[in-house]
């Protein structure tokens, strides 16, 4: 795929959201800024359609997840649900769920760069991501809670995972927001960075991702994601077939050579 070039529209609205490719990095970004990139049909349509298209394209080797405007997402659009709330929650929820599971099994690890606010399902959204990045002044609010509801978008499996059982608890029942230097200290974001710089550091962190070698990112992104539901004994046999399928890439004998020859090493994410 080219530079910069756009993936099919998604869904009949594509203004919704936006997709395109950079050089290895794929961009899904939600672009609903006047309504602080709230979820309703339209938009989790078109976010899953997006996620199906980066999944099948096989040159991408980074994915990042981004909000257009002054807030990332602040979750799901109250106002669609509030004449039909059980048909209108059933019709936001699944296609936000597919697209979850499509960003959890895809082999490219995915950033999750966020500004402003940060709530509900869009919390579900930085917390599915590999990697998070936040902009100073960004304020994350779990929410649920307070329109009288249990969450989704995978918040419930995610937040005990980053910052274990009882201050997830705090978080989901409590309701307290919290700034991004507490979501630093609690492991939920990697970095803080100026407002000004969060595009920057983003690119930087993708670049690097999609620099390396695909085979191995992918091989421990998958095992990292298992690891807490798996025994010792299945781990270690993971890791073991992890390793051996490594190995027969052509970027392991790059990696070697490049550790021996004192240079750069340059992955293409081949087998023998």
């Amino acid at each position: 795929m080219q530079h910069d070039a756009p993936f099919l529209p998604p869904h009949d609205t594509p203004d919704r959201v936006r997709c395109w490719h950079r050089s290895g990095v794929a961009h899904i970004r939600l672009n609903r800024p006047q309504a602080l990139n709230a979820l309703d049909e339209a938009t989790a349509l078109a976010f899953r359609d997006a996620c199906r298209a980066v999944a099948a394209d096989s040159s991408v080797r980074a994915v990042v997840l981004s909000g257009e405007g002054r807030a990332f997402c602040v979750g799901g659009d109250l106002a669609s649900m509030r004449e039909r709330p059980v048909e209108g929650a059933h019709a936001l929820i699944r296609p936000m769920h597919e697209a979850i599971v499509l960003l959890a099994a895809m082999p490219a690890p995915v950033i999750a760069s966020v500004q402003g606010a940060v709530a509900g399902g869009g919390l579900g959204l930085a917390l599915a991501a590999d990697l998070c990045i936040a902009a100073e002044g960004t304020r994350f609010d779990f929410a649920y809670a307070k329109v009288g509801t249990s969450p989704d978008c995978s918040t419930s499996w995610t937040l005990p995972r980053l910052v274990g059982l009882r201050k997830a608890a705090e978080i989901a029942l409590l309701g307290e927001r919290f700034d991004a230097d507490e979501a630093l200290r609690l492991g939920i974001v990697n970095r803080v960075v100026a407002a000004a710089d969060l595009e920057t550091a983003t690119q930087a962190m993708a670049s690097r991702l999609a620099d390396g070698p695909p085979v191995a990112l992918a091989r421990t992104r998958q095992l990292l994601r298992a690891s807490l539901d798996r025994s010792l004994d299945e781990q270690l046999a993971a890791e073991l077939a992890g390793f051996l399928s490594c190995a027969a890439t052509t970027d392991f004998s790059e990696g070697l050579d490049a550790f021996f020859e004192k240079r750069a090493a340059r992955f293409v994410g081949r087998t023998h």
